[in-house]
């Protein structure tokens, strides 16, 4: 009867390489299946809201802040007033800042 042979042991570096093959193998599907789902939320994410073409600032201002909201434009100017426009770019509000 004939035996069969014994498994050789495998070499240490080349079970070590093994190894790190396997771990970075899956450490690149979990990475591209991060983007993946990070890609999927953004995208779902709804569109931010759209600005005017153009707005007209009072004579001799310039804008320091910018903000939004669903119903109007609030511009902060250099010489301390907030302007607040309507959406399609009107003029709403001017609050002089004391």
């Amino acid at each position: 009867m004939d035996q069969a042979p014994l498994p050789e042991k495998e070499p240490a570096n080349l079970r070590f390489l093994r190894i790190l093959v396997t771990v970075l193998t899956a450490t690149m599907i979990l990475g591209v299946l991060a983007i993946i789902v990070l890609l999927v939320m953004r995208l779902q994410q709804p569109a931010p809201l759209a600005l005017p073409d153009q707005l007209t600032l009072p004579d001799g201002t310039t804008a320091t802040a910018f903000t939004q909201t669903d119903d109007w434009i609030a511009i902060i100017t250099d010489d301390n007033r907030i302007v607040i426009y309507e959406r399609d770019g009107t003029l709403r509000q001017t609050i002089q800042i004391d």
